[in-house]
């Protein structure tokens, strides 16, 4: 089932199930919980990011691809978590603006993301994924000046408002173990991997994690990126205001967003 967020003309925040690019039949209930969908049918005025998570955590080095290009050897022994604040999450259309402290030097990041259907505290692997509700496309936008010379480590880096795109929609019937990823930036393919290449794949990262915190139902976790990210580059691609970045995932759709300079 493909759960999309949206806003319609009477200006109310809905879930529902897309007819079109332009219609979807409501959600009564609640995604988390038991829910139906209904047949009534309205129109999108503004697709939304398809959840509001309580926490963001993301996956750093989880390909082998993006290790190697970063100069290590091998991939870290265990996840590398961080966080990524809750307030850089935006949706499709809406731009990456180019923070005023730090817009030199902005790269993107295809990644998939898991969204935690309910409560998940110590799940074992191999019960992992009954609780996540699906997944979707997601861009670890990061400042890696502020990364990676400035600060040293990566909570403002990852997280200057606008930072989390997340969409188009949730899907709920798919396997995230052999999905391609790409992203383009401004139409060229920049990034292009399969989640069968992940290290430590959706349903460890999702047990892993739940052993570390509990992960309540809205949870998104971005598990990393695969090799290709700007600052590695030579010479190095960074995002400049009338860049589109497109993260497209199969079976779960295209995410893009234009990038705009600071204050707009």
């Amino acid at each position: 089932m493909r759960l999309i967020r949206f806003a319609d003309n009477a200006g109310r925040i809905l879930y529902g199930v897309a007819e079109s690019e332009r219609r979807a039949r409501v959600i009564r209930g609640d995604v988390f919980g038991e829910f139906e969908v209904s047949s009534e049918s309205v129109e999108i005025r503004k697709l939304l990011a398809p959840v509001q998570p309580p926490n963001i955590y993301a996956m750093g080095l989880n390909y082998r691809s993006h290790a190697r290009e970063g100069g290590a050897e091998s991939p870290p022994e265990a996840p590398v978590i961080f966080l990524k604040a809750t307030t850089a999450l935006i949706g499709p259309g809406e731009p990456i603006v180019l923070p005023p402290s730090a817009p030199d030097e902005v790269d993107y990041e295809a990644e998939l993301a898991v969204v935690i259907g309910r409560r998940a505290r110590d799940v074992a692997p191999e019960e992992a994924l009954e609780y996540v509700l699906g997944y979707t496309c997601a861009n670890d936008v990061s400042a890696r000046d502020c990364q990676m010379r400035i600060d040293k480590q990566w909570a403002r880096a990852k997280s200057f408002d606008t930072f989390c795109p997340l969409g188009p929609a949730i899907e709920t019937g798919i396997d995230p173990g052999r999905l391609g990823v790409r992203l383009r930036l401004n139409g060229r393919i920049m990034q292009e991997a399969n989640t069968s290449e992940l290290v430590w794949d959706a349903g460890r990262l999702v047990s892993h994690l739940s052993r570390q915190f509990t992960l309540p139902a809205g949870t998104v976790i971005l598990t990393g990126t695969p090799a290709g990210v700007g600052c590695f580059r030579k010479p190095p691609v960074f995002l400049r205001p009338g860049d589109t970045v497109e993260v497209e995932i199969d079976g779960i759709g295209a995410l893009s967003n234009p990038v705009a300079g600071p204050g707009g």
